[in-house]
């Protein structure tokens, strides 16, 4: 929106053509969002207490999160606030990647909104329905992913891309549909398991959004895609912008949610940060990337599967309790141990995801 504002000034002024360099709109967009949370979250904590929005706990869950019963809850509100304004302020909102990236971004947050609803008015942990957040879920992944197949410019849109190799890209088809669906609803839920401790999911969704803005901002850039041998697409460089926003926005709400958390953000905000980070992956060809630095997210869902499938099977648990945070809660270790070393396992990942621009 401020891009059309400033390129008009440019007319006037040559000065203002430094607006319409990604890089700067990136840190103005991250910083934007980072007021946004210092401004509004302070009464947005507020007016969710006073409201009586708050978490409930599982019965089963470990007794120490007992006490946190009453904690605010549909904290990723006000994420979703900062990453929408930013991105529509800063973003050139003639590119269809902002707009998917954004729309994929919302509608996961009403999903996750009308779940934490849910949770809130029947004061139970069921919220919504296994099966109905699954469907909506499936209904946007495909709707995107179809589009994106059919919307397609270049054929590096729709190629599958091995990290550690030059030239490993593979022509998908119809096959870059399932891809991207499997994408986006995996990472969203993955996410979604992961944010059971205060900061648990947030500081590394913004590490991983932090490293795909990278991936965003070379890919759309002919002379570094070259260089890299990355492929070139036009239109992602944009995205740096979004992932900017994203960042700002995870970090000023990390300011509350830091142990002890003041608020927690609720499906609301991780579902919508999983999906996401999903389709900025997708939109940037660098889906292995993400699984590798999205490690934690993937280790909390595989240790999921494997105690449902165990217990289905065996009659067993392999954990005292899934996702494996609680694991290790139960097994003794202090809340802020465990979050912190998450924290430091992503920062090694996202290393070696980055690596990976150099490595083929």
């Amino acid at each position: 929106m401020l891009l059309y504002f400033f390129d008009y000034l440019t007319e006037f002024e040559s000065g203002f053509r430094v607006f319409q360099y990604l890089t700067l709109r990136a840190i103005l967009s991250a910083l934007t969002a980072l007021m946004i949370s210092f401004i509004v979250g302070p009464g947005m904590i507020r007016r969710l207490s006073n409201k009586k929005i708050a978490q409930s706990i599982r019965d089963d869950g470990p007794e120490s999160h007992y006490e946190k019963a009453g904690t605010p809850t549909m904290g990723g509100t006000l994420i979703l606030v900062g990453i929408a304004t930013s991105t529509l302020l800063w973003g050139d909102l003639e590119n269809s990647y902002i707009w998917v990236a954004l729309l994929v971004t919302m509608t996961y947050g009403v999903i996750g909104f009308v779940d934490d609803y849910k949770k809130v008015k029947l004061g139970n942990s069921d919220g919504l329905s296994a099966r109905a957040k699954y469907f909506w879920q499936s209904v946007i992944a495909l709707t995107a992913a179809i589009y994106l197949f059919k919307t397609a410019q270049v054929p590096a849109e729709t190629q599958f891309i091995v990290p550690f190799f030059k030239h490993v890209m593979i022509d998908m088809g119809w096959t870059y549909v399932v891809l991207t669906y499997f994408v986006i609803v995996g990472t969203s839920n993955a996410v979604n398991l992961t944010d059971g401790l205060d900061g648990l999911a947030i500081l590394p969704t913004v590490m991983v959004a932090g490293a795909l803005a990278i991936f965003a901002y070379l890919t759309g850039h002919m002379m570094f895609a070259e260089y890299l041998a990355i492929p070139y697409i036009p239109k992602a460089g944009e995205l740096i912008v979004f992932c900017a926003a994203l960042v700002g926005a995870g970090l000023g709400f990390l300011w509350f949610n830091a142990y002890p958390a003041m608020v927690f953000m609720g499906d609301v905000g991780a579902l919508a940060l999983g999906a996401a980070l999903g389709v900025v992956a997708v939109l940037v060809r660098q889906e292995i990337v993400l699984l590798i630095m999205g490690g934690v997210f993937v280790m909390e869902t595989v240790s999921v599967i494997m105690q449902v499938a165990s217990f289905k099977l065996t009659g067993k648990r392999i954990f005292r309790m899934a996702p494996i945070h609680h694991h290790l809660e139960l097994k003794g270790w202090p809340e802020p141990r465990i979050i912190v070393r998450f924290w430091i396992i992503t920062f090694i990942l996202v290393l070696v995801g980055l690596a990976t621009l150099k490595l083929r």
